[in-house]
């Protein structure tokens, strides 16, 4: 991009360049929220993105995830990289097109993306020691989410969010979705990972119901 250093201008003060460029950044899970988190890492000017994600595009997805039609049958992760090099194509992009597993080496800040309970959790437990920054977004319809944690913020509180999957909604993240509702819940995640990089104070449990204009939140 020919004027790289000319369009963080208007961002400078709220998302430090120097600390962001030095990350390597996770996105497990390219769907509704996961796409949108990988669009906004790489504008922000992400220099390293990691896609973690099996599955391919389906027509449901050009509506709830922002897909294009050309991208139906492609694999998420590879959609998401060519997307992602219309945005910026200096990004190095690293895709996994396959299930996470412990195995995979993730970046320091996670943004897990994923759509059950029990996926969550065994990601966690893999992965929750060793990044330093992890936030997890949740949605069903127009209610969305946020868990984050960083250092001892929120490193209690979240494993008590990771209840039985029985007692989650079923399809809790596909069952409803809209793509303006996806859109909040990454902003709400990006927003988090900025107030990190900016050394703020973070919220550990959001919760928003948009349709009845209700924002809760715990720091």
């Amino acid at each position: 991009m020919s004027s790289t250093a000319d369009r963080f201008v208007r961002q400078a003060e709220l998302v430090p360049r120097e600390n962001l460029e030095a990350l390597r950044m996770s996105v497990i899970g390219v769907g509704a929220v996961g796409r949108q988190v990988a669009l906004q890492l790489a504008a922000m000017g992400a220099h390293r993105i990691q896609l973690v994600d099996f599955d391919r595009v389906e027509p449901t997805n050009v509506t709830t995830q922002g897909y294009w039609a050309a991208d139906l049958g492609q694999l998420k992760v590879e959609a998401t990289r060519a997307a992602i090099a219309r945005i910026d194509p200096i990004i190095e992009v690293q895709v996994i097109p396959d299930r996470y597993r412990p195995a995979v080496d993730l970046g320091e800040a996670v943004f897990c993306c994923v759509d059950s309970i029990s996926a969550r959790g065994a990601i966690w437990r893999s992965a929750g020691s060793r990044c330093r920054f992890w936030v997890d977004a949740r949605m069903l319809g127009e209610i969305i989410r946020i868990l984050t944690v960083a250092g001892q913020t929120g490193r209690q509180h979240y494993p008590t969010t990771l209840f039985p999957q029985a007692e989650a909604d079923t399809g809790r993240c596909t069952a409803q979705s809209t793509i303006y509702t996806a859109n909040i819940a990454a902003s709400l995640m990006l927003h988090q990972f900025a107030r990190w990089l900016r050394g703020l104070p973070l919220d550990q449990d959001v919760l928003i119901n948009l349709l009845a204009g209700e924002w809760s939140s715990t720091t």
